[in-house]
């Protein structure tokens, strides 16, 4: 069983739910990657599931850093009589849920950073707006669909106001099946024209900028307070709205800005 959707059953449950002949569990092990919940969030408690099952042992990859579980579920499931087995696997199971793992230790989403560049280290041609000059193309069709694969697991994309002006992305995975990502764009003093696809497309954005914070329609613009300092603001918004991934697209200075600032994992 696993985590489908969120606000959906948790993995535990929906493992329990696929054995047909139920008295099978009071004789049973089940493996978790990370330690049932021991308190009612969107779902209630997996660990007080375990214990109604009657399962002789549980295995554990990891246990959760979040605060309303750490540690309590393992306690519950060992003070109901349950054998409880940790530590096995335990990179495996960060690696799995590195981006839980990040945004509850760090405070902060998972960041990927990704650009494609010629073999000499080149990004793009140097160019301008009103050159009308398109991108250089460095990849092919099938990295393309690897890209909107890439985006349909994160939460959120971001990019610079450069990337946005000049090559006018739609930020979507039009090229995978799976959920496109929130679009993010930093715009400090809100110079990009309302033409652009990032705004005229019916889809959510959020921009970051150093004069207003209100939504309209689809639009959201988000305040910073100091443009210097912008991608530490950033992740700390994006972490209490509950962002937990995202990938930055560029370009080239705000690839830079948050590499140098350490804020990446990938």
């Amino acid at each position: 069983g696993y985590h489908q959707q969120f606000g959906e059953a948790h993995a535990e449950v929906n493992a329990i739910a696929s054995v047909k002949d139920e008295s099978l569990l009071s004789n049973s092990t089940i493996y978790v990657n990370l330690e049932p919940c021991a308190h009612h969030g969107k779902t209630p408690p997996c660990a007080d599931l375990i214990i109604e099952k009657s399962f002789q042992r549980v295995v554990v990859c990891n246990f959760d850093p979040y605060k309303e579980v750490a540690g309590k579920g393992l306690q519950r499931m060992r003070d109901a009589g349950i054998d409880v087995v940790t530590g096995v696997l335990e990179a495996q199971g960060r690696w799995l849920n590195r981006r839980f793992f990040t945004y509850h230790e760090q405070k902060r989403p998972y960041v990927i950073l990704k650009w494609a560049q010629t073999i000499d280290g080149f990004l793009d041609h140097k160019r301008q707006p009103e050159d009308d000059q398109k991108a250089l193309k460095i990849t092919n069709k099938a990295a393309n669909q690897l890209v909107h694969r890439w985006r349909s697991e994160e939460m959120a994309i971001l990019v610079g106001k450069n990337t946005a002006l000049l090559d006018d992305p739609s930020l979507t995975t039009r090229l995978w099946p799976g959920k496109s990502p929130l679009r993010i764009v930093i715009d400090p003093q809100l110079q990009l024209p309302k033409t652009l696809k990032l705004f005229s497309d019916g889809r959510p954005t959020w921009v970051y900028n150093a004069a207003k914070a209100y939504c309209e329609d689809e639009i959201c613009y988000e305040r910073i307070s100091d443009p210097s300092r912008f991608e530490h603001e950033i992740m700390g918004h994006l972490f209490h709205n509950d962002i937990q991934s995202i990938i930055i697209e560029g370009g080239p200075n705000t690839l830079q800005r948050f590499y140098d600032a350490g804020l990446w994992e990938e």
